[in-house]
């Protein structure tokens, strides 16, 4: 697929992955809507461009999520490729953390994805299109002080699979990634046991994949309409034992969690 003249919708498009995802799709000759909870910070950073659609959303609201794919198809009468990026993370362990995280990180992370998927499908069905998944390593493995973020990314893939075997003899091609560590803003936003933003990361983001390069490996996806992407070495290291050593991928992945700073995780 090529994305000159598509119509390329993009949720949480105000930093990191989704802002890099919708500049390269402009690049390559997409009509672009990204949305975001605030239309300010959206505007202070896309310059103004016949292509471009900024729409104020908030995902986790079915009501937004309906209006924002409205808003698209009344300005280009369709949507070809819906990418669900918006997403929040959290570290905290699960006996210390109130339930209210768990709750909001679901209606981020997996509602958000179906409701905007919804109200796309019509139009993306009639287009042959795309439906994309920015998912997590923590999709197919469940990481410590992580119960919420993997919680939800299990069940936005278990969502997007199904959805990918209906459609699969409509031409329609559904497709979700998993980037590993990469260099954005969720770290910073991440909650805390008791749901506020942590404003701080773990990790020495100037060593991980950048947002640029991870926008680039999905939209080189879509155009291949490929089925999952496992992005890093680690990554796909992580899905294969899993798979085979359970159990020593559990002594592993606590072992890699403990050593991070501040961590929660304590034997």
């Amino acid at each position: 697929m090529n994305f000159k003249n598509k119509v390329v919708a993009i949720t949480g498009a105000s930093s990191g992955i989704g802002k890099a995802l919708a500049m390269d799709a402009l690049q390559r000759g997409a009509m672009v809507a990204v949305c975001a909870r605030s239309l300010a910070k959206l505007e202070g950073i896309y310059a103004q461009n016949d292509k471009l659609l900024l729409v104020q959303a908030d995902v986790s609201k079915k009501e937004d999520c309906f209006s924002f794919i409205s808003t698209v198809a009344e300005k280009w009468g369709r949507v070809d490729v819906l990418i669900n990026n918006a997403g929040n993370s959290m570290r905290a362990l699960f006996e210390d953390l109130d339930v209210k995280v768990l709750e909001e990180l679901m209606d981020v992370n997996f509602w958000g994805t179906v409701y905007t998927t919804k109200a796309a499908l019509a139009s993306i069905i009639k287009n042959k299109g795309t439906i994309v998944g920015v998912s997590s390593i923590a999709g197919y493995r469940g990481l410590p002080g992580r119960t919420g973020y993997s919680a939800s990314k299990f069940a936005m893939q278990g969502f997007l699979e199904s959805l990918r075997t209906e459609l699969l003899y409509k031409d329609v091609n559904v497709m979700w990634v998993a980037p590993g560590f990469t260099a954005s803003n969720i770290r910073n936003t991440a909650l805390s046991a008791a749901g506020s933003a942590q404003k701080e990361t773990p990790l020495d983001e100037s060593k991980l994949m950048t947002a640029e390069e991870c926008a680039m490996i999905i939209l080189d996806g879509i155009e291949k309409r490929k089925r999952t992407i496992v992005m890093t070495t680690q990554g796909k290291l992580t899905v294969f034992l899993s798979k085979i050593l359970p159990g020593f991928l559990d002594k592993m992945v606590f072992s890699h969690f403990a050593k991070e700073p501040d961590s929660p995780l304590k034997r």
